[in-house]
């Protein structure tokens, strides 16, 4: 009888800790590229000071993340600004919440065929991501470089149609963010997120246009409503805030990616 026991209590804590160590694993979803290697420098803080495992699994969209989130097939996601989780809330009704900060990946507008951005002539066709708020945010630069001007500069989600003067005539098509540094020979101009253009060896200080360090675009570590104050989260969040992290962003984007958590 009492090896009975003992084989059944043996048998129960090996269950509770398999249970625990499934409890102690998140589900990180990623763009595919830098994002990811400097994710990757968080998750093995996480390990080793929180016995935390972080599987990383990498997407090549701006749309999947967040509807895998939801779904509940990622316990976490890092991709992606303030303006565009809302934007992805209201459309689609999701319930997400910010976990916590991570870098402003500044946009720019590249050219092949231009050194300036005066030298661009009327008709000038004008590539622009077609995800909600980043188009918006192309825009605005334009609007605030004064290349055009939009019925409201304030509106985060404004596309071509709210464009109110074109003085130059500028044509505009509107691409998956990915599909972006492909398209850039066969325009005239292209908007790319940084997240796509250093991959395809683009560096902001080429860029024509482009943001500065006092962009409210900052990235950050999506979740679940609810879930973030997991205490996993929370040490994800702080395993990702280090200066570790911060290192190996500026080693992949080359003063490109600006910490959105330090004050």
């Amino acid at each position: 009888m009492k090896k009975v026991i003992i084989g059944s209590l043996t048998a129960l804590a090996l269950a509770i800790n398999v249970a625990n160590a499934e409890t102690r694993t998140i589900k990180m979803g990623t763009v595919a590229g830098p994002e990811t290697e400097v994710m990757e420098v968080a998750a093995r803080i996480a390990k080793e000071e929180f016995g935390l495992n972080v599987e990383i699994i990498e997407f090549t969209d701006y749309v999947t993340p967040n509807a895998a989130l939801a779904d509940g097939s990622l316990d976490a996601n890092a991709y992606q600004h303030e303006p565009y989780l809302q934007a992805m809330v209201n459309d689609r009704g999701y319930d997400l919440a910010i976990a916590g900060y991570t870098f402003v990946y500044p946009i720019g507008a590249y050219s092949e065929k231009y050194d300036n951005i005066d030298d661009l002539p009327n008709g000038a066709q004008i590539a622009l991501p077609n995800d909600p708020s980043n188009e918006g945010r192309a825009l605005i630069l334009m609007h605030n470089k004064g290349l055009i001007t939009l019925n409201d500069p304030s509106n985060l989600e404004a596309t071509p149609i709210d464009i109110a003067e074109n003085p130059r005539n500028f044509r505009f098509r509107e691409i998956e963010a990915a599909q972006l540094p492909r398209v850039l020979p066969d325009v005239d101009l292209a908007f790319i997120n940084n997240t796509f253009a250093q991959p395809a060896g683009l560096r902001l200080d080429d860029a024509l246009i482009k943001e500065g360090p006092e962009s409210p675009y900052v990235n950050l570590i999506a979740v679940r409503g609810g879930d973030e104050d997991r205490e996993d989260i929370r040490q994800l969040v702080d395993a990702y805030q280090r200066d570790e992290v911060i290192e190996k962003a500026e080693e992949l984007f080359k003063g490109a990616a600006v910490p959105g958590w330090v004050e």
